[in-house]
């Protein structure tokens, strides 16, 4: 299911993390983990591209005889 986790072991996780955070808290921690993956995702993206561009550059300046 989840890279090999089935549904017995994601409901104990979910247990786990109940437990822990108590049930109130669990909304808040499930925005601040969607918002850090959203943040990572990102600077990945953006990160990529800014290699195109460094690529990019390097690629026209190799063209340019000067």
């Amino acid at each position: 299911m989840f890279g090999g986790l089935g549904m017995t072991e994601l409901i104990v996780i979910l247990v786990i993390v109940m437990v822990i955070f108590g049930a109130g808290k669990l909304p808040e921690v499930g925005s601040a983990l969607g918002k850090g993956i959203k943040n990572f995702k990102s600077s990945m993206t953006d990160s990529q591209s800014d290699k195109s561009a460094k690529g990019d550059i390097e690629d026209k300046n190799k063209m340019d005889p000067h």
